[in-house]
C-alpha cells in the first residue's frame, strides 16, 4: 500500500507574483490496495463478533425444535422426511393453511374429488331385480349383526367375527351383499389382496382404519355397518410350501386384538379415555379356514358358519336368475336334474355365454374386427353404434350350452384340472 501525505502549506520561497496571504490546505492520505471480496467483509464481520459473542436463547433445554443429528441436520425435518406420511386430505385446504396459497380461483377446497375419495363405504344401488335370498344365509347373518350391536345389552360373550366358508362359486359373496342391500347396511369392503404390502405394518393399520371407518359410519350418520373381508384364507392360508410373511402375522394379530377388544382401536394415536370405538361386526368368507392360523378361528373369536345351498335354495336361485328370460320354472328343474352337483356359478356362467353368438354377429356388423377399436373409442361424437340387439334365451339354448360347459369341465378334470 502506498501512502501519499502532502503539506499543509506550500513553501515560504515563492514567486514574487504569488500572494503573500495562504489559506492552509488540509492533508489526506490515499490508500491503494486490492479489491476487497464479500467473502472477506464476511470474515471481518465474524472476526468482530467474535469479540463480543452472543449466545441464542433456547426454547427449552428438552425441546427437540433445535436439536440436530449427528450428521447437523435438523432433527424433527429428519423425522418428517422418514414418516410414511400419505396423509393428502389436508392439502390446499380452507382453515389449514393460509389463505394465500389456497386461492379462490379454484374454491377453497383445491382437492376436488376430496369428498368422493372419503366415502370408503359400500352401497348397492347396482343390484336391482328380484332376488332371491336363501333364509338359512339370512338368518345366520342378520343374527350374528343385531348380536354384535345388541353386544353391551347382552350378559354372554358374543364373536365379533363371522366365517362364511364353503365350495367355490356358492354364491357366499353375493348372498351377504343382498342381505346388506335388504338391512339398509353400508359396508366397508376388503380383498385378500389387501392383506400383503411390502410395508410390514401397512395391512394390520389399515384393517383397524377400515374397522374405524366402519365405526364411525354409525357414529356419524346413523346407519348399520360392518366390515367384511373377501377370501380370507387366499391371504391369511397356508397352502403346501408358502411363506409366512410378517404382514400375514401382523394381520392375523390385529384380527385376535379386535376381536378381543372391539372397541378400543389404535392406529398408532396416543390412547385417551374417550377415544372408544363402537363395535362392529366383522364378516369374512373363505374357501377352506383350515390353513388359517388356528386361534384366529376359535368359537370365542369367530363363529363358523358353513354354507352349501340345498337342491330348493339352487332352484329358486337359478329360477331368478332366468326368470327374466322368460324360462319357466319347470324348464329351470329340468336343467338343474340334468346337470346335478355343479356350483351355482355354473347357471350363471350358462346364460352368460348365450351371448356371445349375438355378440360375434353384432362384431360383424359394425365392420369386423379390424376397425373395432376405432368405432368403439374414436367414432365422431354424432356417430352412433348399429343397435345391439340382446337374444331371446329359451331352454333349448341354456340345455345347449350346459351341454357344452359340461363337457369343457369334465375334459379339465379328467387333465387335473381340480374341478370337482
Amino acid at each position: 500500500m502506498a501512502l501519499f501525505r502532502l503539506p499543509y502549506s506550500f513553501p515560504s520561497t515563492l514567486p514574487s507574483f504569488f500572494p503573500k496571504i495562504l489559506l492552509p490546505v488540509p492533508s489526506f492520505s490515499i490508500s491503494c490496495s486490492s479489491k476487497s471480496t464479500p467473502n472477506q467483509l464476511k470474515n471481518n464481520d465474524d472476526n468482530s463478533n467474535t469479540d463480543n459473542p452472543k449466545k441464542s436463547k433456547r426454547l427449552s433445554e428438552q425441546s427437540s425444535w433445535e436439536a440436530k443429528d449427528s450428521e447437523g441436520r435438523d432433527y424433527l425435518y429428519r423425522l418428517g422426511k422418514e414418516a410414511d406420511n400419505m396423509n393428502i386430505a389436508v392439502g390446499a385446504r380452507a382453515g389449514v393453511i393460509d389463505d394465500l396459497f389456497t386461492g379462490n380461483f379454484l374454491g377453497k377446497d383445491s382437492d376436488i374429488v376430496f369428498d368422493y375419495r372419503q366415502k370408503a363405504t359400500r352401497s348397492f344401488e347396482y343390484l336391482q331385480g328380484d332376488y332371491y335370498i336363501a333364509p338359512v344365509f339370512l338368518d345366520k347373518v342378520a343374527c350374528h349383526i343385531v348380536k354384535n350391536y345388541l353386544a353391551h345389552l347382552l350378559n354372554v360373550k358374543i364373536p365379533l367375527i363371522l366365517g362364511v366358508w364353503g365350495g367355490k362359486g356358492q354364491g357366499k359373496t353375493f348372498q351377504t351383499e343382498l342381505i346388506f342391500q335388504a338391512m339398509g347396511i353400508e359396508p366397508v369392503i376388503m380383498s385378500a389382496g389387501e392383506l400383503e404390502s411390502d410395508r410390514a405394518g401397512e395391512p394390520g393399520k389399515l384393517i383397524r382404519e377400515r374397522y374405524r371407518t366402519a365405526s364411525q359410519v354409525v357414529q356419524n350418520q346413523g346407519k348399520m355397518s360392518c366390515l367384511m373381508i373377501n377370501d380370507i384364507d387366499a391371504g391369511l392360508g397356508r397352502f403346501g410350501n408358502t411363506q409366512m410373511t410378517v404382514n400375514n402375522q401382523i394381520v392375523v394379530g390385529t384380527l385376535m386384538n379386535l376381536s378381543d377388544n372391539p372397541t378400543r382401536v389404535s392406529i398408532g394415536q396416543d390412547w385417551r379415555e374417550s377415544d372408544i370405538t363402537n363395535r362392529v361386526p366383522i364378516i369374512v368368507t373363505g374357501n377352506d379356514f383350515s390353513t388359517i392360523y388356528a386361534p384366529l378361528i376359535r368359537d370365542g373369536r369367530m363363529e363358523k358358519f358353513y354354507w352349501q345351498p340345498t337342491k330348493e335354495d339352487i332352484l329358486n336361485i337359478v329360477h331368478r336368475m332366468y326368470e327374466k328370460d322368460g324360462i319357466s320354472k319347470d324348464e329351470v328343474v329340468s336343467i338343474v336334474e340334468t346337470f346335478p352337483n355343479q356350483a351355482l356359478d355354473f347357471y350363471g356362467a350358462l346364460r352368460s355365454r348365450t351371448y356371445d353368438r349375438s355378440i360375434s354377429k353384432w362384431i360383424e356388423d359394425i365392420g369386423g374386427i379390424e376397425i373395432l377399436g376405432n368405432k368403439l373409442l374414436r367414432r365422431k361424437k354424432n356417430e352412433e353404434l348399429p343397435v345391439y340387439t340382446p337374444p331371446q334365451n329359451n331352454y333349448r339354448k341354456q340345455h345347449t350350452e350346459a351341454n357344452r360347459t359340461s363337457k369343457i369341465l369334465h375334459l379339465l378334470s379328467a387333465n387335473g384340472g381340480g374341478f370337482t
